[in-house]
Order: structure tokens, then sequence, then C-alpha cells
């Protein structure tokens, strides 16, 4: 009797990971065990399968997108595992099994869980999720100055461990809008360069300006009034270099919103990349709204302010895994929507880096005591990122950091109006237009 042959099928580019701590094949090997501790253990980015028999692990950082398919074969089933859906479908058009593909089949390991999976062909096999990053919930200071040391200590740790892992003459970008968390990533980088005897002048500040979008005045105010002015560099384009159907393809998701940021991540990107063919590694701010909640509540009719600061890396994660709005194609969150900073940088060809991503900045940014804190106010919680943050990056740098009010990245390369002209925000047109791209 003939046994069925399981295959699996890894597209990932391992060049993509980063882990400081282990080689490849050692943080692999902790995937397979698939204890969460060990998979804790592993430090840096990384996107991860490991294999033994017919059980299957996956597991990533909040900053690598995983995917997987599990096509049926005559000579048994076949687990697909890429970082993109297109590079899932090319495998399969190859294989002359494109007719079992839709986008919606493909399924997205959500970040900071082992799923693990079982090679069987019929019935398809439900994945298990076991969590390995949990981080405790309000076990911070009530003192602002603490919760700022702590929170942009961390931050500094992370961008030391990552400057020393990578080239030290190699040019660093910074994606750049004057706002509260690209302007932390930039003085906290400027500062931990200086501190490790690097030169900061390995530094560049790009900000995007569409057409006269707001965020360059404020970006050149914010070097200016520190005098670091010389670090700003404009990245300045027409608006016909945001293309949506570009975007909607380079991200392979259908949410205005993110849509918007990627099509501005993309234009600044494409801009660098017209003017510093051979540039690679570009750092952002990513990750900081989610981490110190600061998106407006109003504008999304499922949250309240008590949702929001007493669930568990709601911003991070979404509403979970295994709760009824958790997407399997997509997950949630900055799960689901990183893919707007980091699809359109690997298009480009950019190694990017999130230093707020990091679960040791967000296990602190999770432990400040939000409700005790807030009281309830919305008006609170919307002050105290500024406050945090200005605070840490004053005790951490000795910088007195400018605090503008709160702006989306896209609203400030681009002003709104013209914005909306160019970007639907009617989630099904843009839905089917991702679609159609299968179709």
């Amino acid at each position: 009797m003939e046994h069925p042959i399981e295959r699996v099928v890894d597209l990932t580019d391992p060049h993509t990971n980063q882990v400081f701590n282990l080689t490849l094949e050692a943080a692999r090997e902790r995937v397979r065990t698939g204890d969460p501790e060990s998979v804790r253990g592993i430090q840096g980015s990384f996107a991860l399968v490991a294999r033994d028999g017919k059980t299957v692990w996956m597991a990533r950082s909040l900053d690598r997108p995983l995917r997987y398919f599990l096509a049926k074969r005559e000579e048994g089933p076949a687990l697909i595992v890429a970082d993109r859906i297109d590079g899932l479908y090319a495998w399969l058009k190859s294989e002359g099994l494109e007719g079992q593909f839709h986008p919606s089949y493909t399924r997205m390991v959500p970040a900071h869980h082992v799923v693990e999976i079982q090679l069987v062909g019929c019935p398809d096999p439900e994945p298990t999720y076991t969590r390995f990053f949990t981080p405790q919930r309000n076990r911070g200071s009530t003192d602002l100055d603490d919760l700022g040391r702590a929170y942009l200590g961390t931050l500094a740790d992370e961008i030391a461990q990552w400057l020393q892992a990578v080239p030290e003459r190699e040019p660093i970008g910074v994606s750049f809008s004057g706002g509260i968390d690209s302007g932390a990533v930039f003085l906290t980088t400027y500062h931990v360069l200086r501190r490790l005897g690097m030169s900061p002048s390995r530094l560049k500040a790009f900000t995007l300006s569409v057409e006269g979008g707001p965020d360059l005045a404020q970006a050149r105010q914010f070097l200016d009034d520190l005098g670091l002015g010389l670090f700003l560099e404009p990245i300045e384009v027409q608006l016909d270099a945001v293309n949506v159907g570009q975007t909607l393809s380079v991200v392979e998701d259908y949410k205005p919103l993110d849509i918007e940021a990627a099509s501005m991540v993309l234009a600044l990107c494409q801009g660098i990349r017209a003017r510093y063919p051979q540039w690679r590694l570009l750092m952002d701010g990513d990750g900081g709204d989610e981490n110190l909640k600061d998106y407006p509540i109003e504008e999304n009719p499922e949250l309240t302010i008590r949702s929001v600061v007493n669930n568990l890396m709601l911003y991070q994660e979404g509403w979970g895994v295994g709760r009824l709005k958790h997407s399997s194609t997509y997950s949630g969150g900055l799960s689901r929507s990183y893919t707007r900073t980091y699809a359109p940088a690997r298009a480009c060809g950019f190694d990017s880096f999130s230093p707020f991503t990091r679960p040791a900045v967000i296990e602190v940014a999770e432990g400040i005591p939000f409700a005790a804190l807030t009281d309830s106010s919305v008006e609170r919680l919307y002050a105290l990122k500024g406050e945090i943050v200005s605070r840490g990056v004053r005790a951490i740098t000795g910088i007195a950091m400018p605090v503008f009010p709160k702006r989306r990245f896209q609203h400030g390369a681009l002003p709104v109006e013209q914005l909306r002209q160019r970007v639907s925000l009617r989630e099904t047109e843009l839905r089917q237009r991702f679609l159609a791209l299968y179709s």
C-alpha cells in the first residue's frame, strides 16, 4: 500500500530574518518544539517554518507576514508558505494547481502565536494556536516620568541591538513626519549612534510631501528647533505618484486607511529609491500608535475607551485568535496591517525596521496602567502618548522633543481632500479591485 507523500514548500526568504541571539537553524528548532517559552526567547525579527513528519509549526514576529495555503494533490497534501499571497498563487500555478486557489483560502499566521498544523489531505486540518508572547498588563508605575524612562529606554536598547547588527558604515534612513513616533525613533537613534561611538552622519530624515502636504513644514520645524535641520531630506512627489491599483497589488489588502497609508509609504520608498539606488536600511515609527492606544476611538463604532484600555494588545492583534471577528485570512490589528509598511519597503528593495513593534517595547507599553491614568477619559488617553514619549526622550537623550497635534501619516503627506480623490473610503470597492487581480 502506498502512503501519501506530504510536501512542505517554504518560499520565504531566510535573509529577511534578523535573529540576534541564535543561528537561524537554532531559532527554527525552537519553533519545531512548539514550546511558547522557547519561541519567546528568539530575539529579533523572524518568520519561520519547521517540520517533523506530518506536523508543521509556523511562527512570526509582528513585523513579518507569514501566509500559507494547503493544496490537495493525488500523492498527498502540500503546504505552501510565503510572505505574500501572490507568491502562493505563483507556486500553485507552476504546479497546475491554480484551480484550487482563491485569496480568501490563504491563511495568515497571527503574530505572537505558534501555529501547528497536521499534513492530512481530507478533511482539511484545523490549525492550533499557542500564544508565545503574553505581556503582563498594568504592572507599571503611574508616574509619567518613570513610564517614559522605561518605554524609551527599552526602545533605545532595541535600536542599539539593531545598530550593532547592521554594517557600521551603511546609511540609515528614517521615515520622518515630525510626529511623536517618527520623532522619537529619529532622536533615539541619533542618541544611540553617538553613545556607541558611531557616526550620526549616517542618518537621514526622509519626509514625504505630495504636492504640499503639511508634514514637510512640521518636520522642518521639529528638526530646526533642535539644531538638527541638516538631517532633513524632503522627498517631494506629484499626485500621480499615488497609484491605488499598484498599492493594492503590493499590499494585498483592502482596508481603506491602510491603503491610504501604504500608498504614501510606497510613494516615499519609490522616491528614495529613485534618488539612492543602493540605499537599504529604513526605520520608521510604525507600532507607536498601537502601543500607546492613540487612535480616534470615535471613528470606530465597535470601540469604547473601556474596550481599548482593558483588552490585551487590542491594536496590535485585533480582537484575538478564535474570536468571531478575527480574520483567518489576514489576522487582526497591526498583525494584519503591518503589510502597509513591510510590503512597500520590500517591493522597493529596503530592509525596514520598526523598533516599536519589538516585544520588549510592547511589554513596557502593555504594563502602563491606562485605566488608572485616564479614568475613562478619552481626552486624557489622547494626551498620554505625548506626555510619556516626550518625557522618555528627554530622560534618555537629554533632548526636549517637540510635540505636535496628532495627524495620520497619510494625511500629513498629502492634504486630506486630495487624498480622498485618489483613495476610496469604500472598503467593498477596494476589496473588489484587489480580488479582480485573481479573476
